[in-house]
């Protein structure tokens, strides 16, 4: 589970039959909550979607498996992951944290420690507190992210 999201968190119960209800925090929920789909609790256990439909701010979820009221109660306040969905152009943040931010000619400024959000453009902190706006983000792989900076954007204080 180390490389799965957060996708949601069951609420509670609904009703009898083992429906729970679930605050999705994903902007993809229709691939969350469609019949199917593999939701995984932090013990390691994988819930599959039975059936799912909004109901005012959560969802109505039916998971296989979750038979009756005692099965749905035991699954109160859990939270939900789910594997990263492939999305080409799209760079999300836990593929950036962790990394080391470089520059096209391949010097390293150092480790990416989180990403903080901006009207303008979310920034990346490298652990010596400086940002660098996503805006100029070019690509990354599995050791690194590579931007391309206005020149004197990355100098040091010291620099100066």
């Amino acid at each position: 589970m180390p490389d799965q999201l957060e996708v949601g968190r069951i609420t509670k119960s609904h009703g009898l039959k083992g429906d729970v209800l679930v605050k999705f925090v994903t902007d993809r929920i229709d691939e969350r909550a469609a019949v199917g789909s593999e939701l995984t609790l932090a013990n390691g256990r994988v819930l599959v979607v039975e059936r799912a439909s909004l109901h005012k701010d959560r969802w109505i979820v039916t998971f296989e498996g979750v038979n009756g009221r005692e099965a749905a109660d035991s699954l109160h306040s859990q939270l939900l992951f789910a594997d990263p969905l492939e999305d080409t152009g799209d760079v999300f943040i836990h593929e950036v944290i962790g990394r080391r931010l470089v520059t096209p000619d391949g010097q390293d400024h150092g480790e990416i420690t989180t990403v903080l959000s901006n009207p303008a453009s979310d920034l990346m902190e490298l652990a010596d507190g400086r940002l660098v706006p996503m805006v100029f983000y070019v690509s990354h792989d599995q050791d690194t992210v590579t931007v391309d900076v206005p020149d004197g954007l990355l100098n040091d204080a010291d620099d100066d």
